[in-house]
């Protein structure tokens, strides 16, 4: 009888699965678009994996996650290729458990990124979160033209106005994505911004929902066209309260990998300083 009333306290006692932290952020973003007047659908998880291992990244895979972020350039190459390698070894091994696999990976690079290393991260990022200046994005535009393939990128803002984080003033946001706008081999499809670290998440609303106006009004301005779309806001501290204030792209890792660092390191660039002021997911 002890021994099962100890069993039960362990049970109860355990940290969560990864499974069951996924099941948990999918159903707080759920709750927090249906409070914002949206549904689940609209808002788009993607998945951190800075600080969570390959084995953890492929189980998440295997739940059906397609979108996943890295903030370093080396780190991003190396799990993409992982993880595609992953992919056709189960395919091949078997059907029936290769079923419910995501057909492709979406990599998103949500760090800073040096322009010496757009040219790694084209054709392998679906989706570049952190273009801040013309210079970047000339680069970005001059390799994608010797690839002759079209980029997509988000202008990155800095909303909160901190000294220590990478992005443009809002105030020169529409100028900034007038002159990308021109470019043959790039599209802004939005804005992306990061928030403070701070406990009282209520403080960031206000900022939050600013960054909403300022990219509603370059929407009704036809800033980009169409495709302008995406408000990438909100990390594993703050996430409801972006979505709350109109987000409708969050970057969550410690939530739902857990809040251990990888025991195996990936090898970066000689320097790359994409981790000074970039997205760290909490």
């Amino acid at each position: 009888m002890a021994m099962a009333r100890t069993t039960e306290k362990a049970g109860k006692n355990a940290e969560p699965t990864l499974k069951q932290r996924y099941a948990s952020v999918r159903e707080r973003v759920a709750e927090a678009a249906r409070r914002s007047g949206r549904t689940p659908e609209s808002i788009m998880i993607i998945a951190v994996t800075k600080y969570a291992a390959m084995d953890q990244v492929r189980e998440l895979v295997e739940l059906g996650h397609t979108d996943l972020g890295e903030n370093h350039v080396q780190s991003l190459v190396q799990r993409a290729a992982q993880i595609d390698e992953f992919l056709q070894r189960r395919r091949q091994l078997s059907s029936n458990r290769g079923a419910n696999l995501p057909k492709q990976i979406r990599w998103h690079m949500i760090g800073h990124l040096q322009r010496n290393k757009v040219r790694k991260v084209l054709g392998v990022a679906r989706l570049i979160h952190s273009v801040d200046s013309l210079r970047l994005a000339e680069e970005i535009q001059a390799a994608a033209g010797r690839l002759e393939q079209p980029v997509e990128v988000l202008v990155q803002v800095n909303a909160f106005g901190e000294k220590s984080k990478f992005g443009i003033a809002p105030a020169a946001a529409r100028h900034l994505i007038d002159q990308i706008d021109t470019m043959l081999h790039l599209r802004v499809r939005g804005l992306m911004c990061m928030a403070p670290e701070t406990e009282d998440q209520q403080s960031l609303r206000p900022v939050f929902e600013r960054t909403r106006e300022l990219f509603e009004e370059l929407r009704r301005v036809g800033s980009a066209g169409d495709r302008f779309d995406i408000l990438s806001m909100g990390m594993t501290s703050d996430f409801e309260v972006a979505i709350e204030s109109g987000a409708n792209m969050v970057r969550i890792g410690s939530a739902i990998f857990g809040d251990e660092r990888a025991t195996e390191t990936l090898e970066e660039d000689p320097g790359d300083d994409s981790s000074d002021g970039s997205d760290s997911d909490d």
